[in-house]
């Protein structure tokens, strides 16, 4: 639910303002990522299984936040 609310807030501020949602998109993304990081040092194949769903998030983020700046860039204003 959380990661549904980060990617709706990543595409309007991406629509709304281009430039400066770069900041907080990286943010979210550094924080998937050490979620990522601590999942991943469990053994064995429970740490690809621990750290997929952060993997995940963070592509959505990264892939809604260029979407927002890609329609924002075909507005004809």
């Amino acid at each position: 639910m959380a990661v549904v609310a980060v990617i709706a807030v990543c595409v309007v501020l991406a629509f709304l303002v281009p430039r400066p949602s770069r900041h907080p998109e990286r943010g979210t993304q550094r924080t998937l990522g050490a979620g990522a990081r601590a999942g991943g040092k469990a053994p064995g194949i429970l740490g690809r299984l621990f750290s997929k769903p952060f993997h995940t998030g963070s592509r959505a983020v990264s892939r809604s936040g260029s979407a927002g700046r890609r329609s924002r860039g075909r507005m004809p204003l």
